[in-house]
């Protein structure tokens, strides 16, 4: 089976994806969305987590052979890179959203030499603005960023326009549209129910789609 549509269907089964066309859940910047996304919840299925690690694995040998060092973004990333890391036989660390206030007060943890080549491993990407964070702080290090791996994306423009800005390649195991897809072939929605989630991933501010 295709990997994005085994993704898909993983994250599916385990809610780790739910849609509710119709009652929209509200997200903190206040837009009104048909899509709850949890990846997190990968981790309690051991079946779907082997299917998310050996997948960003295959990922990774295909599109970033070069690799040395895994880098999770915090802290959703962590676990992702770190079982990815092991799967690969390559270091790990990960990048923090800001500097620790104690200690040596580190942003990366882990070892991190300048001219190592680099792929973040993130859960989710939609405006992509926290993943370039990460990016921003492992380029001030010195490293050299391969690109990203995600087990899930909008496709959102925003996020797509600031990753070309950035020059910066993300690779994700499946995105909203597959999901979308197989949502509607398994009766987790309707099939006329496609065309409103699109219309909300195109433009997010719209809320024509609801209701």
């Amino acid at each position: 089976m295709d990997l994005t549509k085994l993704i898909a269907q993983d994250l599916l089964k385990i809610r780790a994806v739910f849609f509710r066309p119709d009652e929209p859940f509200t997200w903190a910047s206040g837009i009104k969305s048909p899509v709850y996304c949890d990846n997190r919840l990968t981790l309690t299925a051991p079946e779907v987590r082997t299917d998310v690690e050996n997948g960003l694995a295959q990922v990774i040998r295909e599109n970033y052979p070069g690799a040395e060092v895994l880098m999770g973004t915090s802290t959703a990333g962590i676990a992702h890179a770190a079982i990815t890391a092991h799967i690969l036989g390559l270091p790990m660390g990960y990048v923090r959203s800001g500097h620790k206030d104690h200690g040596r007060g580190n942003q990366i943890e882990g070892r991190l030499e300048p001219g190592q080549k680099v792929v973040v491993v993130e859960d989710l990407i939609s405006t992509a603005g926290s993943v370039l964070e990460v990016v921003d702080v492992l380029r001030e290090a010195g490293a050299e960023v391969l690109g990203i791996v995600s087990i899930f994306t909008y496709g959102m423009q925003k996020g797509l326009d600031r990753l070309a800005a950035a020059g910066v390649k993300n690779i994700s195991l499946t995105n909203f549209d597959v999901i979308a897809a197989v949502a509607a072939e398994t009766g987790y929605i309707k099939p006329e129910d496609v065309q409103r989630l699109i219309k909300f991933r195109n433009n997010p501010g719209d809320e024509s789609w609801i209701g």
